[in-house]
């Protein structure tokens, strides 16, 4: 496998040369994407966000009611990159174990066994994960990131590439474990998915009102490949002005002030130093999908309001004026000069 040294200076030859890789690099990702819409309508935005998750490393937290495709899109991810997937469904009588496994007995051997549990696959769908109590909770964020589990006293490494992907349904709350703001953070995006369009729920009705439905992806990459890909995503060139526009971005959600004294009253804290980092490899990884080797400002703009939202927290007051963390986004974006 070709090995990439971070460039230090680079030249616009060096840039463009490294392009050059990256919009070959990112074919494989464009069929992907053609081959899930076989099975799956619109959804754009989710199956997008869903291959950055890939290729920048992080986990999705992925908030939307049920019926819109949200399995689906997970475990056609899954056949297109030919690799393992468990759909785990999170309820409040899980127990960790159940998640990671544990060591069972054996009689006629007199020794203990490791029983691995369901986490020991490449892409995870944690269903409802807001259903599950705190310690569950706790196991599957420790996995995600340590990327390793403990089973009695050995240690196991989970697959590479290992990705989860949380639901939770943002009405139904009865029964529920909210994710502690800590826990939270350790999500790389927080992905809001809409209903389809008019257009859209036409074309669903068209091709799923039968009683054989069609879920069939064309495994068209190999999970060994995400690791090249994630290599040139690395290289992908970043100038300093935009780097000092991203830390601008974070920054100013912690001050909210210096934009006005309103805004300051619905924002009890804002994002931490993840979030810098989460958007940096974001903005990288949409300049890879986009077959450049180069961030522009717009990407990280498109990545914004995934990366934070779920970092910044609103206040009882912003509650009561119906005012939501997107807003505060936007607020920031209008505020800070785009390089």
């Amino acid at each position: 496998m070709t090995t990439f040294e971070p460039m230090t200076n680079p030249t616009h030859t060096d840039i463009q040369a490294i392009g050059d890789q990256v919009k070959s690099a990112s074919i494989p990702f464009t069929k992907l994407q053609e081959s899930m819409h076989n099975v799956i309508v619109g959804q754009d935005e989710l199956l997008h966000r869903m291959f950055i998750g890939l290729l920048a490393n992080g986990h999705l937290l992925i908030e939307g009611v049920p019926g819109l495709a949200k399995t689906l899109a997970v475990s056609s991810l899954a056949k297109g990159i030919d690799t393992s997937f468990q759909r785990l469904q999170f309820t409040p009588d899980l127990l960790p174990a159940d998640l990671t496994g544990t060591l069972m007995y054996r009689q006629d051997k007199g020794e203990f066994i490791v029983n691995k549990g369901p986490i020991f696959s490449s892409i995870i769908l944690a269903d409802e994960i807001n259903r599950a109590p705190a310690k569950v909770q706790s196991a599957l964020l420790e996995a995600m990131q340590e990327r390793q589990v403990t089973i009695g006293t050995e240690t196991f490494k989970l697959p590479d590439p290992f990705l989860v992907l949380a639901t939770q349904n943002p009405i139904e709350q009865e029964g529920t474990y909210p994710l502690p703001e800590a826990q939270v953070d350790r999500f790389m995006m927080k992905v809001v998915v809409d209903y389809p369009t008019k257009q859209e729920e036409r074309e669903i009705l068209k091709r799923m009102a039968t009683t054989s439905q069609n879920n069939h992806v064309a495994c068209v990459m190999e999970a060994s490949s995400i690791e090249g890909a994630r290599k040139l995503v690395d290289q992908i060139y970043i100038d300093d002005q935009i780097a000092n526009y991203i830390v601008d971005l974070v920054q100013i959600s912690r001050t909210p002030e210096i934009i006005s004294a309103e805004l300051a009253e619905f924002v009890e804290y804002g994002a931490s130093p993840r979030a810098t980092l989460a958007l940096t490899l974001c903005a990288k990884a949409n300049a890879f999908l986009d077959g450049r080797g180069y961030v522009t400002p717009q990407d990280v703009k498109d990545l914004a309001y995934d990366v934070l939202r779920h970092r910044i927290a609103t206040t009882y007051e912003a509650e009561a004026e119906g005012r939501t963390s997107d807003d505060v986004i936007t607020a920031i974006l209008d505020f800070v000069p785009v390089p």
